[in-house]
C-alpha cells in the first residue's frame, strides 16, 4: 500500500512523495500582473512538496478576475516567473502553473482600458447571466456586472490564449501546467447550467457544455505535451453562484473525454461525499490527485486523513491548501508528526512580506 512519503510518477515527472501544495490566490502582484520578488522566497520555502501547483493565473488580459493576481501573457511575467521556478528547483522541488480565466467572476474596473481587454471591460462568459456576489477589485468589493456572451471568434481565441500560456509557462521554468477548471472559473461556467445557457455546439446538452474545456485541454495538450498538463474539477462546488443539476452525468462524460486527451493528472477538489469521488477516481487512467472534503473548511486535513486517501485508494496524490500556507514544511511535519501552525486568514489576500513568507520551518 503506498504512503504519503512514497514516490509516485505523475506524467513526464517522477515525485519524491504523494503530499501536493493545492494551488492558493495570494494577491501580491503588481497591476501589471507581475509577480512579485517574494514570489521566489515564498515558492521555494515549500519546495519540499511533492508537487506545487502555483495560484491561479491568468492566460490573458481578459483572463483577471481578482486585484493583484499574476498572469502569463507578457514578456516581463515570463520573466518574473522564471526567477520563481529557479528558486523552487534549486530548493530541489517541482512547479506545475495553474491557468485560471475567471470570466464572468471578473468586473470592468479590473480590465476596462488594457490592451486586449474586452470592450468597455465588459468580462467575457459563455452566457450573459450576471452571478450574484462582488468582485475583489482594487477599490474594495464591486457586485458583478453581467457579462457578454464570447462569440465563436473569441472562443477560439481564448483557447488559444491558454495554449499560448501553457507555452510561456514552459519557457518561464514551470515543469507543467494545471488549467483550473472549478470553483466557478471560466472552465467551470461552461460545465454549469445555470451560467451556460447557450444553444450552439458549445451549450445544451452536457456533450455541449463539456466541449470548451476539451477543446482548451487538447490544445494545451498539442501546445506542451500532455504529460505535462492537469485538469482541475470541483464538482458540486457551488462557489461564484455556480448551480450542477447534472453533475452525476456531466463528469463522467467529461473526464471519460478529457482522459482520452492523455493529460498526465486530474485533481479533484472534493466538494460533497467520498462515493461521488470514488466514481470519478474509478474512470480515470493516470494520475489522480484529491482535495480531500472537509465538513468545514476552516478545518485542515490532515496526516491520518491524508492516509486514509490512500488506503481507500481514492488518490495517488493528496493536495494541501491553507496547512501550506502556515507551515512551508508541511511534507516534514505530517511525516515527523510535528506540531502544525495555524495560519492567519487576515494575511492571505494582498499584503506584503507578513503572512506570507515569515512562516518559518519546524525547528532542528
Amino acid at each position: 500500500m503506498a504512503d504519503l512519503f512514497d514516490e509516485v510518477k505523475l506524467g513526464a515527472l517522477t515525485l519524491p512523495n504523494r503530499v501536493v501544495m493545492a494551488p492558493l490566490t495570494r494577491n501580491r502582484a503588481d497591476r501589471r500582473g507581475v509577480p512579485s520578488p517574494l514570489a521566489a522566497t515564498y515558492y521555494a520555502q515549500r519546495a519540499s512538496a511533492g508537487l506545487i501547483i502555483s495560484e491561479g493565473i491568468q492566460p490573458s488580459v481578459a483572463g483577471q478576475g481578482f486585484f493583484a493576481t499574476p498572469g502569463l501573457h507578457t514578456e516581463e511575467q515570463i520573466a518574473a516567473w522564471r526567477h520563481v521556478t529557479d528558486a523552487v528547483h534549486t530548493a530541489g522541488g517541482r512547479i506545475h502553473a495553474q491557468l485560471m480565466h475567471a470570466g464572468r467572476i471578473s468586473h470592468p474596473d479590473l480590465l476596462r482600458g488594457r490592451p486586449g481587454a474586452p470592450e468597455a471591460g465588459i468580462p467575457l462568459a459563455p452566457s450573459p447571466v450576471r452571478p450574484a456576489g462582488a468582485a475583489k477589485t482594487y477599490d474594495g468589493p464591486k457586485e458583478f456586472v453581467a457579462p457578454r456572451a464570447m462569440t465563436s471568434a473569441e472562443l477560439a481565441e481564448t483557447v488559444k490564449d491558454f495554449a499560448t500560456a501553457a507555452h510561456n509557462a514552459l519557457t518561464a521554468g514551470f515543469d507543467g501546467v494545471e488549467l483550473h477548471g472549478g470553483s466557478g472559473m471560466l472552465l467551470h461556467q461552461f460545465l454549469a447550467g445555470n451560467s451556460n445557457v447557450r444553444t450552439d455546439a458549445h451549450g445544451g446538452s452536457v456533450p455541449g457544455r463539456i466541449r470548451f474545456v476539451v477543446e482548451v485541454t487538447e490544445a494545451v495538450a498539442d501546445a506542451v505535451g500532455a504529460d505535462r498538463v492537469g485538469l482541475r474539477i470541483s464538482p458540486h462546488n457551488t462557489f461564484n453562484d455556480i448551480d450542477e443539476r447534472d453533475a452525476e452525468e456531466l463528469y463522467p462524460a467529461l473526464v471519460d473525454a478529457v482522459a482520452a486527451v492523455g493529460i498526465a493528472f486530474l485533481h479533484v477538489y472534493e466538494t460533497l461525499d467520498r462515493v461521488g469521488t470514488q466514481r470519478l477516481r474509478d474512470r480515470w487512467p493516470t494520475t489522480f490527485i484529491l482535495n480531500p472534503h472537509a465538513s468545514d473548511r476552516r478545518t485542515p486535513v490532515g496526516a491520518e486523513s491524508a492516509r486514509a486517501v490512500l488506503r481507500q485508494d481514492a488518490g495517488d496524490l493528496v493536495s494541501f491548501g491553507r496547512l501550506f500556507v502556515s507551515n512551508p514544511d508541511l511534507p516534514r511535519r505530517l511525516r515527523d508528526g510535528l506540531p502544525l501552525t495555524d495560519p492567519d486568514p487576515a494575511t492571505f489576500y494582498g499584503g506584503d512580506a507578513h503572512g506570507y513568507v515569515d512562516y518559518p520551518a519546524y525547528p532542528g
